[in-house]
């Protein structure tokens, strides 16, 4: 990462997961004196250990709704991922108060144990769920931004920098759509789409793990970052899927699921009204006022009726060829490709 963690510890927190995989690879490649991989499952740890030789990777077992194994782990570390989430939205709104254990109060304990260990930096991964929210696990999350944010509110001399990254669909992550996209084309199924007119984000892993690597280096004090990027629809999706693959498969709609939104948001204009363009990124300054509650209630920001919502459905949309190009830049779809006879190169002619 551009030699900027040379000698350093970092942990990562749900760290056998799609982002820690990728993280973890990419962190390798540079001198990084050692990364710890804290989560609850061993199984998962045992298959990573495997996975990706390396003697620096350190596996913490632990649970960050349990603060004292959360602050084990972060005792001399200089840097913290914290990706650890429940982050499937059915399951969350089952289970709602197991959201809140883990992606409020667990966020809270690795905020908390960091401070008290003098950790350089946290960096929290959240969610356009986030962005008014409709379900438990978008609510969790939008909670969990504001545990973050509250840490530099109420330290105002702390040394250890909280900051956020917010951003949409992961392509190929754990749970993600695309890979059931593929299965069911090779087990020659049709591809069920919940609603055609659906309108979503696209961020590969690699620019996940960028977005994360740019808070590092910009961030202050309760900050939040989001990557700009394009959208498309769930059918042009499906289709280029379909299109890659050579298959004559349908679209098989099955309606909108409960708690799903039609599209997302990666910001609000309110949070637009005072944030930075940097390029490739949005910085969404954090409020910094203190306990004077009259400021809140008395006081208005006049802008916030000039900007709109970064939304999926309004932003631009790739068109289904664009969306196979994408497709292409990653190396999941690429072998996924070669395993069903089909070159990848000549795809992309």
């Amino acid at each position: 990462m551009n030699g900027s963690y040379d000698g350093a510890k970092i942990l990562v927190t749900g760290g056998t997961g799609s982002f820690g995989h990728t993280v973890a690879r990419k962190l390798l490649k540079s001198d990084v004196a050692e990364i710890r991989v804290f989560s609850r499952d061993e199984a998962k740890q045992d298959l990573m250990r495997h996975d990706v030789h390396d003697n620096r990777l350190r596996f913490y077992v632990g649970d960050v709704r349990d603060y004292d194994s959360i602050e084990r782990a972060t005792r001399d570390v200089d840097y913290v991922f914290h990706a650890a989430a429940l982050k499937q939205v059915p399951s969350c709104e089952f289970f709602p108060m197991e959201a809140v254990r883990t992606n409020v109060l667990g966020s809270e304990n690795v905020v908390r144990a960091a401070d008290r260990n003098g950790v350089r930096s946290v960096v929290c991964l959240s969610t356009d769920k986030a962005v008014y929210p409709v379900n438990a696990m978008g609510i969790s999350k939008a909670m969990m931004e504001k545990v973050a944010q509250s840490h530099g509110l109420n330290n105002p001399n702390a040394q250890t920098t909280v900051s956020l990254v917010r951003y949409g669909n992961v392509m190929y992550s754990r749970g993600s759509v695309i890979p059931l996209f593929i299965r069911q084309l090779k087990s020659g199924q049709d591809l069920t789409v919940t609603n055609p007119d659906m309108t979503r984000f696209m961020m590969s892993l690699a620019n996940s793990v960028d977005l994360v690597e740019f808070a590092f280096q910009h961030a202050e004090q309760g900050d939040l970052f989001v990557r700009k990027a394009q959208a498309c629809t769930i059918r042009d999706l499906a289709q280029a899927v379909i299109n890659l693959f050579r298959s004559n498969a349908k679209i098989d709609v099955i309606g909108t699921r409960h708690a799903e939104k039609v599209s997302e948001a990666l910001a609000t204009r309110e949070e637009l009204s005072r944030a930075k363009d940097m390029g490739d990124y949005f910085r969404i300054v954090a409020d910094k006022r203190d306990l004077n509650y009259s400021v809140y209630v008395e006081k208005g920001d006049v802008t916030q009726t000039h900007y709109s919502d970064y939304d999926s459905h309004t932003v631009d949309r790739m068109t289904v060829e664009e969306i196979e190009r994408l497709l292409l830049t990653l190396p999941e779809v690429n072998a996924e490709l070669t395993s069903a006879g089909i070159d990848p190169e000549a795809t992309s002619r």
